[in-house]
């Protein structure tokens, strides 16, 4: 990395994005090995499950179709109720390992590529090698990470939920109350995003630092202070991008089937190869802001005890107790 630390704080929103961009440039061939080996089966497995949840789902919903034509108690009648109930058995077993095989390796790319960078800001010997053998030690604190991010996630929207199911038996049915319900519905979305923007730097945090799971969150916290307009931003328009990419091969790919197969066929390789880029650009980019937010702080990272603490990942040091690798202050 070209930019001193001290420096990283006066990167706004498209500084960020270079500097993400130059970072994958200058390192390719080991973000090309993390991509290939991790980000390509994770973004693989993502756009697989769209096409095939589609084709599961409109199985069932003919199956449910036949069933309403059929006078109950018939033969067919319960036929298509076994079928019916295998079908779902069928749908729900395969988005429990589809949800299964995306968080691992979810976890596991964002381990890699943390990691890398990390690496790469302490000048350490980086090869791929050493960087899968990082992967499952790191894989366990973000474990911890996302669980304890689960349940805070759980724990809001099951507030959220009741909270707007009071407000829609207290509130009158006129404008005035829909108007309150429509501001609800904005509070909940701001405070989602908020949290979704916790989570992917807690994730971060979980890596570089001693901290993980609620204290990683806590810190990711007070991090990000001063740096909210940014960090939203940044994942307003990642995530605005997925969105447009998933809606395309939705349209183009799932329910293309007028196109032929091979413009479906093209389309759904396009689709996957910007997928691809998009997940390692935003992963690279969360490690940024993390910089970024550190040096907003004056905070300055002691590069030895970082690089001791990635060490550790390895089994040749010690873990680093919290204030070892905690990031000392500095005063410009």
């Amino acid at each position: 990395m070209d930019r001193e630390q001290e420096e990283m704080q006066f990167l706004g929103l498209f500084g960020i994005f270079k500097e993400s961009f130059k970072i994958i440039i200058s390192w390719r061939k080991i973000f090309t090995q993390i991509t290939l080996t991790l980000i390509l089966p994770l973004t693989f497995i993502y756009l697989a499950h769209l096409e095939i949840s589609n084709l599961l789902f409109r199985d069932i919903i003919h199956t449910e179709y036949e069933q309403e034509v059929t006078r109950p108690g018939t033969k067919r009648y319960n036929k298509l109720s076994d079928t019916l109930s295998s079908e779902w058995i069928t749908f729900i077993l395969f988005k429990f390992v589809y949800f299964t095989l995306l968080l691992i390796l979810s976890l596991m790319s964002t381990a890699a590529v943390v990691y890398t960078i990390a690496s790469v800001y302490t000048v350490r010997e980086l090869t791929f090698k050493k960087v899968m053998s990082v992967v499952p030690t790191v894989w366990k604190r973000l474990m911890v990470t996302f669980l304890c991010t689960f349940a805070g996630f759980f724990a809001y929207n099951f507030l959220a939920v009741l909270v707007f199911t009071i407000f829609v038996v207290v509130l009158p049915y006129n404008t005035f109350g829909v108007v309150m319900l429509y501001v609800i519905l904005i509070i909940y979305v701001i405070g989602f995003v908020y949290m979704t923007v916790i989570w992917q730097l807690a994730s971060v945090v979980s890596v570089l630092e001693s901290s993980y799971g609620f204290r990683a969150m806590k810190k990711t916290k007070d991090l990000i202070k001063g740096n909210h307009a940014i960090a939203i931003s940044i994942f307003f328009l990642l995530n605005m991008s997925f969105i447009l990419v998933q809606f395309s091969f939705e349209v183009f790919v799932v329910h293309g089937s007028s196109l032929g197969a091979m413009k479906r066929i093209w389309l759904g390789m396009l689709c996957l190869i910007l997928l691809l880029s998009l997940s390692l650009f935003e992963l690279v980019i969360q490690t940024i802001l993390y910089l970024v937010c550190k040096s907003y702080h004056h905070e300055n990272i002691d590069k030895a005890g970082l690089s001791d603490h990635l060490e550790s990942y390895l089994g040749d040091y010690e873990p680093l107790s919290c204030k070892d690798v905690q990031l000392e202050q500095y005063h410009v």
